[in-house]
């Protein structure tokens, strides 16, 4: 049982450390992060398993720590205020070619990690970008300006959270 208690303490423990860094954490990954993920591995198997290194408990652990992830999945699906602390919502960071500072801020995104993420997406210049939205796995997705047709709203407005969640 306290393996149980232990994993199941680790593993709430982490998913509120990991929420409250953001996603871009997670999502543009440097070498320093993956050391830092490697440290904090190691940390949270020995806080996990204590002084019993054997097998059962091993076992035992991991199979609290996806029990535990598939209840959440399954508490997510019925209630969707828990759903967007625990993953987030995507947020806008450039509206109509708007940049918008204080949410990037927020985010730890500047404007260069944008340009980047438009530039992979083959959308070359600030002014080429109609929408840059952080999704919820960290990646920057990058609407393009249609310039045939600037009132062009062919998709229509964006629904996306413009200030919630971070």
């Amino acid at each position: 049982m306290d393996a149980v208690l232990r994993g199941a303490t680790m593993y709430l423990f982490l998913l509120l450390v990991f929420r409250l860094a953001g996603r871009r954490t997670l999502a543009q990954t440097t070498v320093f992060d993956l050391a830092l993920l490697l440290i904090i591995s190691e940390a949270t198997q020995n806080a996990m398993l204590g002084d019993d290194y054997s097998v059962t408990n091993g076992m035992l652990v991991i199979l609290t720590l996806v029990g535990i992830d598939i209840l959440l999945s399954l508490v997510k699906q019925r209630a969707p205020l828990l759903e967007g602390w625990l993953d987030g919502k995507p947020l806008v960071l450039i509206d109509e070619g708007r940049p918008s500072t204080e949410l990037m801020r927020r985010a730890r995104v500047d404007l260069q990690d944008i340009l980047r993420a438009a530039r992979e997406q083959g959308v070359c210049g600030l002014d080429r970008i109609r929408y840059a939205v952080l999704e919820t796995s960290g990646s920057i997705s990058i609407i393009p300006r249609e310039f045939d047709d600037p009132t062009s709203t062919q998709n229509g407005p964006l629904t996306y959270s413009r200030g919630h969640g971070v």
